[in-house]
């Protein structure tokens, strides 16, 4: 019998979640607790990744902050054990930790043919070992139980490339693959039960982008704010609830025959010619 609730019932549920101290990360980290799930917040910062987890404790959720870094695997494999000590058992992984930084996007004071190797090399690190790293550790654990759920964040850049962050960019390009490799991988290696897909946000205003799209002074857009809402035909930036529909249904019993498939949320950007 066809049931809505039971359909996208998460109670119960133990998710982890790298990078949870961030503002997308975190507003996923609090709706998974808002619904029952036990979320282990993973972040770098630990004062952050405490911040989320005691917002999803004050809503009458459980949830714990753990200070791993994704791209040491003893690190990683630490926090596994604090969570299988708080929580028992791991359900859900989310792979959001990743970003960019000044060294390795171009500018005119930094051509394209300048740009340092260890920063892109640093970049791409943090978004793609950043992602494979748990999946190994998490993975592996997730395999053991016969079942699990891996939601990696990857970007409107895998589909469309974008201009002066080139590290960037085939980092989340290589995220996109891996998804749908591992996809395969687990179900057929594993258990057809150990789904991996990906969601692929638009322009989301985050403390890393926000003063490359918006004015600090006035808040008014810059040319380049201008141009993404001009290519994006619902004609504004999206907010963190944007996610929160998709990601939890991917991440529920309504998307059980859904793998290895990465999902656009980027209000028409990629499906917008620019004519």
């Amino acid at each position: 019998m066809f049931n809505l609730p039971d359909l996208f019932n998460l109670t119960g549920r133990v998710a982890v979640i790298t990078g949870g101290g961030g503002v997308l990360c975190g507003a996923m980290a609090r709706a998974l607790g808002n619904n029952g799930v036990r979320v282990a917040v993973l972040d770098l910062n630990g004062e952050a990744a405490e911040r989320v987890a005691a917002d999803v404790r004050s809503d009458g959720g459980q949830a714990i902050a753990v200070v791993v870094d994704v791209l040491d695997r003893s690190s990683v494999e630490a926090a596994v054990r604090q969570v299988m000590d708080a929580f028992g058992r791991v359900d859900i992984l989310i792979n959001g930790a990743g970003g960019n930084k000044k060294q390795a996007t171009t500018s005119p004071e930094l051509p394209f043919f300048d740009l340092p190797p260890d920063a892109i090399r640093w970049v791409f690190d943090l978004n793609f070992l950043g992602t494979l790293l748990p999946c190994q550790v998490f993975g592996k654990l997730m395999a053991g139980q016969d079942e699990g759920c891996i939601l990696n964040i990857s970007s409107m850049n895998a589909f469309r490339p974008l201009t002066r962050i080139p590290a960037y960019s085939a980092a989340k390009a290589a995220v996109s693959n891996f998804t749908q490799w591992l996809a395969v991988h687990m179900a057929q290696e594993y258990s057809p039960r150990i789904r991996v897909n990906a969601i692929a946000p638009g322009f989301f205003l985050t403390e890393q982008n926000r003063f490359l799209l918006t004015d600090e002074a006035t808040g008014e857009l810059t040319p380049r704010g201008r141009t993404i809402i001009e290519h994006t035909p619902m004609g504004r930036f999206g907010d963190p609830e944007d996610l929160l529909g998709t990601v939890l249904w991917l991440l529920s019993p309504g998307a059980a025959f859904v793998t290895g498939v990465v999902v656009p949320v980027d209000g028409g950007f990629s499906a917008f010619s620019g004519v």
